[in-house]
């Protein structure tokens, strides 16, 4: 079975095949570095980390470039407002957001920046001009003729047949059932930031950012364009009109959008107080995988409502598997092989693999490791499970962590960045009981604890259960949990 993925250009699931043969070239809208990054804003990073990854376990060489946007309305009014400059105030939450992102165990795609990119920006525009598909206004910016342009609103479907010629618009945040005439270009204002270029003074409009960059990065024509929902107009309506006059070439072949999320059943407001970052939650004391596990609970294109009763199944869900990985590696086992455990493991790297052809659909992959996990540890009760029942079982756990990426125990490590952060930016207050508690319990290295465990054998080999317990308690005081097993003793942090 291929890969099938829903194409909003065609607005049907098609199959997913690149342009060239196994190499696909793929383009994400990063952030805007003005502020801290939103679950919703992860949500899509993540879905498009889960494509990633998928076309890489399946086979494909994938070059994915997703930009930084540090230069637009927001960033130069913000800078203005603190009297720094657009590289000053972006590089702090440039940097969150790399952090951020690697907290949740997102591979880093190639990352490019606009303001690295303003003379090729200014190019472009001048191209437009010869075609007289651009226009310069008294102020010195320069608009995108929408008239010029018939195929306009191909990708979100809107009817803009009784659009008015000339009309413009020259903020990057307008409103979505309009369509104007749109800034490629800003002319430059008193105390505002501009570069000097050929066409003159004056900075890009976000729209241009997008559609030069990944064609210099990725060609005039490419695979796929990733983004959240909220993009889909105006932003990628223009970058593929803009895009598309100038080279006579389709943008894009394949678009795909991740839905933004609700958060306890209502949209995500500042005003409701159920506006999230990543760092909001960690410093609640909830770990980097639960968040990452319950943000791809639900596939792509169905809302998630984001709970925290769902965020504390996800934590459970994590650590079930995490167990299930450490029962397999550290069990002892008889010699030799069952075969129904053979085949288990082998139907659920096929069922994964379904799933996820079938539009990343998440949920039934993970219902498929969780299934064998249910079977194989009923089997391990029974003695079941033989040596060489072991190895598939761990590949099967090792293809699933490909994709999801949330069984490497490090999420304390991460947790405790946000905890010396938090005094940074005036939040040492938010720190929660949980969060100071998950860091507590990783001051004792894995050697550390490795030593206090062997100790506790030989206290146990001796029958000294005393020793044993008081050393399993001094454990559990560092927040170590501790179990005795028919298998051996196995630890973990809390």
């Amino acid at each position: 079975m291929a890969l099938r993925l829903y194409n909003t250009m065609s607005s049907r699931i098609e199959e997913f095949r690149p342009l060239r043969n196994n190499e696909v070239r793929m383009y994400a809208c990063g952030p805007t570095v003005y502020d801290y990054g939103h679950i919703g804003n992860f949500r899509t990073f993540i879905a498009v980390d889960l494509l990633h990854r998928f076309l890489r376990q399946s086979g494909f060489k994938v070059h994915y470039v997703m930009n930084i946007t540090d230069v637009d309305d927001r960033i130069i009014r913000n800078s203005a407002r603190d009297g720094v400059s657009v590289q000053q105030f972006t590089a702090k939450y440039e940097k969150a957001f790399r952090e951020d992102s690697a907290m949740l165990n997102i591979e880093p795609p190639k990352l490019v920046r606009a303001t690295d990119n303003i003379q090729p920006m200014a190019e472009f525009v001048q191209k437009l001009m010869e075609k007289e598909i651009a226009y310069r206004t008294d102020d010195g910016s320069y608009y995108f003729r929408i008239a010029k342009f018939p195929a306009y609103g191909k990708l979100s479907k809107k009817d803009f047949s009784g659009m008015i010629d000339g009309a413009r618009v020259d903020v990057d945040d307008y409103d979505k059932d309009s369509a104007r005439d749109f800034a490629l270009w800003k002319g430059p204002k008193p105390g505002e930031a501009s570069w000097e270029t050929a066409i003159g003074p004056g900075r890009p409009g976000w729209h241009l950012e997008c559609s030069v960059m990944s064609m210099q990065e990725l060609g005039e024509s490419f695979d796929l364009h990733a983004g959240g929902e909220d993009l889909i107009f105006p932003h990628h309506e223009n970058e593929i009109a803009q895009s598309e006059s100038l080279t006579s070439k389709p943008f894009a072949r394949f678009w795909f959008h991740a839905r933004f999320l609700l958060v306890e059943g209502e949209k995500m407001s500042k005003r409701l107080g159920n506006f999230f970052t990543l760092r909001d939650l960690v410093l609640k004391g909830h770990r980097p995988s639960s968040i990452r596990y319950l943000l791809t609970s639900v596939p792509y294109r169905n809302q998630l409502n984001f709970t925290f009763d769902g965020l504390k199944q996800a934590a459970v869900s994590v650590e079930r598997l995490r167990n299930f990985g450490l029962r397999l590696s550290t069990g002892s086992f008889p010699a030799g092989a069952n075969p129904a455990m053979q085949s288990l493991a082998t139907e659920t790297i096929e069922r994964m693999r379904v799933a996820l052809d079938d539009d990343l659909n998440t949920a039934q992959a993970q219902g498929a490791i969780f299934e064998m996990v249910r079977q194989a540890n009923a089997a391990f009760d029974t003695g079941s499970i033989k040596k060489d029942d072991v190895p598939p079982l761990l590949v099967a756990l090792r293809k699933f962590d490909e994709i999801f990426a949330v069984l490497d125990d490090d999420d304390v490590p991460k947790m405790k960045q946000v905890l010396e952060w938090a005094p940074t930016e005036g939040r040492e207050k938010e720190i929660s009981n949980e969060l100071r508690e998950a860091v507590r319990s990783n001051q004792l290295t894995d050697a550390d604890i490795e030593s206090k465990i062997a100790a506790i054998k030989a206290a146990r080999a001796s029958r000294d259960f005393k020793a044993s317990d008081a050393l399993r308690a001094e454990l559990a005081d560092a927040g170590i949990i501790v179990e005795i097993t028919k298998d051996g003793i196995r630890w973990r942090r809390k």
